[in-house]
């Protein structure tokens, strides 16, 4: 297990020197620059304007027969901890959860987190359309933890998700959503189900979330990522209104990716790291540009969100050029 001290010890050294501080501080002024219409855009700035990547199924490897998933009709209505406790569905997580160290108050395997918040849940198994089954849970132990198993029973997919209050330093609330069939990163959630990101929503406002938290993802590659928010809250779907503060819902999404970013970069992607997140020089030379320049733009909050969003794809781009080790 990565400890509290070994990883605060590392987040507190300085990533840079002083003449690439100087020098990405300077990027980072002109990406602020360009949300305000300041200067001309390059090609960042149009990558950031291109439209969000769309649902493409074959980011799922390995589908699941929907023969082998038939069985699940039969529980429809049916508490979820009856679900659980069956063989062939305990057979089917382990094809689909990853075995992988997870840190749900202390270190324990990734199914015995989900596990403990779906044991004796009295929530009806629910399945929408005669396809998307949604097996879920509230009664965590503690942490306030909450899970879900979501099984596409006709393109053999299946996607878990897990709420708690972590306590070990890094951003809370979050939401880690998981399967052994995707092994894309970096990931959106654009690029996954839209029926996924219905019934996630859904789910969301019955176990009483929060409108937005950290979001992470860990897939078949055995790493935690960032799973960015690249939802519109002020454009929402199945024609409901968007809330009043919607933009306000955005800046936030923005905010809690970065900040996620950051600490999934300093604890080298750990599926299980536990660390206190320390600001290193470089971020706090970008947030005090990033505010002192949007602070004199006519929309300061969209100025903000752009800037943000950049400054989070830098970020997860230095990771995937780096390829950082994971343990």
């Amino acid at each position: 297990m990565r400890t509290v001290a070994a990883a605060s010890s590392r987040l507190a050294s300085p990533r840079l020197g002083n003449s690439r501080l100087k020098s990405a501080t300077l990027t980072f002024a002109a990406l602020c620059l360009m949300a305000a219409g300041d200067v001309p855009t390059n090609t960042a700035a149009q990558e950031s304007r291109a439209p969000a990547p769309l649902y493409d199924k074959a980011i799922f490897h390995n589908p699941i027969p929907s023969d082998q998933l038939a069985f699940l009709n039969h529980f429809e209505g049916v508490a979820s901890k009856e679900l659980v406790r069956d063989k062939q569905y305990r057979k089917l997580m382990h094809s689909v959860i990853l075995d992988c160290m997870f840190h749900y108050g202390w270190d324990m395997p990734l199914a015995e987190a989900l596990e403990k918040v779906l044991t004796g849940s009295p929530r009806p198994v629910q399945i929408q359309d005669k396809r998307y089954v949604i097996v879920s849970g509230r009664s965590g132990p503690y942490l306030q933890g909450r899970g879900f198993m979501w099984i596409d029973m006709q393109d053999g997919i299946a996607l878990g998700g897990f709420y708690f209050h972590p306590t070990n330093g890094e951003p809370t609330p979050t939401v880690t959503i998981f399967s052994k069939q995707v092994k894309e990163e970096p990931l959106k959630m654009s690029q996954l189900p839209a029926a996924f990101a219905a019934d996630l929503s859904r789910w969301s406002a019955e176990s009483g979330l929060p409108p937005v938290t950290t979001r992470y993802f860990i897939g078949g590659v055995n790493k935690k990522i960032l799973l960015e928010h690249d939802e519109d809250a002020c454009s929402p779907v199945d024609g409901m209104t968007a809330p009043a503060d919607c933009e306000q819902m955005n800046a936030d999404a923005a905010d809690m990716d970065l900040d996620a970013a950051y600490y999934l970069e300093q604890t080298d992607h750990a599926t299980n790291a536990t660390a206190w997140m320390i600001a290193g020089p470089d971020q706090v030379a970008w947030i005090q540009v990033r505010d002192n320049t949007c602070r004199v733009v006519p929309d300061r909050l969209r100025c903000r969100i752009r800037v943000t969003r950049e400054r989070t794809h830098v970020i997860i781009n230095r990771h995937s050029v780096a390829q950082l080790p994971h343990k």
